[in-house]
């Protein structure tokens, strides 16, 4: 069900009592990093990748139905090969991360 490591950062809903007992319960090891890492959050990246891929050509949306459409329209068109590198530059990020001693990528 989860993978067995996950990164963090001190935001709130990693240090709420049940949150920790779930990952516990599901021997998902947390690894500390700052905050507003995106180095370490392949997501962000993803999230980028949709805002630019969504507003691409100047597009404006003149209702939220109508970006409500073209966020999901967006994310089921995103790219497997994109998914697939954003994960496996992981191990290569946090490398990268521990030889800052926990600072950004330079």
């Amino acid at each position: 069900m989860f993978s067995t490591l996950h990164l963090k950062d001190n935001a709130t809903v990693y240090n709420v009592h049940r949150t920790r007992d779930i990952f516990q319960e599901n021997n998902v090891t947390l690894l500390d990093h700052p905050a507003c890492s995106p180095d370490l959050i392949p997501t962000e990246n993803l999230w980028g990748w949709m805002a630019r891929e969504g507003y691409k050509n100047g597009q404006q949306f003149q209702t939220v139905d109508a970006l409500h459409v073209a966020v999901f329209t967006t994310w089921k068109n995103v790219p497997t090969h994109l998914m697939e590198m954003l994960a496996s530059s992981m191990p290569q990020q946090i490398s990268e991360v521990i030889d800052n001693n926990g600072g950004a990528k330079v």
